[in-house]
């Protein structure tokens, strides 16, 4: 059965557009761990967007289940994260432009720095999860960098209309995930999963993380934190 992490980062995108402190993804995490997340996901952007560094400090305080920082490889992040040590980094490209991650690491472009940046974390004591569009050249180069998981991008599922064309997209997730499995990786998937479309991913053989952040904060302003997480774990059990 899938693990659920969920992303907090859109319950700090709320407080940033006020440059308030409310509402406080600190507290949104507490919420959906009481409502059964398996893990807590952030991402602390270079350009600070949303999740700021006294998040990061306080969540590493108060989370109890795993903490898992999504990272770019840049070198005051990494020392933040050597620092802190969540339980476990996801490396992840980063635009400054972008609304949100578009598409995966490239690790075969540039695989002297992951591998660097693995090295490191790793003797931070850190698990490392590298964020990988489902294209076997880049699996088997974090399989050489030193990775211990993948987590498959979704994007294009996510984004297929039903029928079709998202069926292919779900065959190409699959043959992706055969194959980190087959590496020894740790197989993880998110972006863009929602209430209607994540059922068929969590269903992918030896799948053991799925990362939901926009669509449980979405349905959660309806419902409220706690029911909105049990709603997606149940989903996903």
């Amino acid at each position: 059965m899938a693990k659920l992490g969920v992303n907090v980062d859109h319950v700090a995108t709320v407080r940033q557009a006020r440059r308030t402190n409310e509402p406080d993804p600190v507290w949104a995490a507490a919420l959906a761990q009481l409502g059964g997340a398996d893990g807590i996901t952030i991402h602390l952007r270079e350009d600070r967007r949303h999740i700021q560094d006294r998040d990061l400090r306080l969540l590493r305080e108060t989370v109890t289940v795993k903490l898992n920082l999504e990272m770019a490889c840049s070198e005051e992040i990494i020392q933040i994260a050597c620092q802190t040590r969540p339980d476990q980094a996801t490396l992840v490209p980063e635009r400054r432009e972008e609304i949100t991650t578009e598409g995966g690491l490239d690790v075969v472009g540039q695989q002297g720095r992951v591998a660097e940046v693995v090295r490191r974390l790793h003797d931070a004591g850190i698990v490392v999860s590298l964020f990988l569009d489902p294209d076997i050249r880049q699996i088997e180069a974090a399989k050489a960098v030193g990775a211990d998981a993948v987590e498959l991008h979704t994007g294009r599922y996510a984004l297929a209309s039903p029928g079709p064309r998202r069926q292919e997209e779900l065959r190409v997730l699959e043959e992706a995930a055969w194959r980190v499995r087959e590496l020894g990786l740790v197989l993880h998937a998110g972006h863009g999963l929602t209430y209607t479309n994540v059922q068929p991913i969590a269903r992918i053989e030896g799948m053991e993380e799925l990362n939901i952040g926009h669509s449980i904060v979405a349905r959660a302003i309806m419902v409220g934190f706690l029911q909105a997480v049990r709603e997606m774990k149940a989903l996903i059990s």
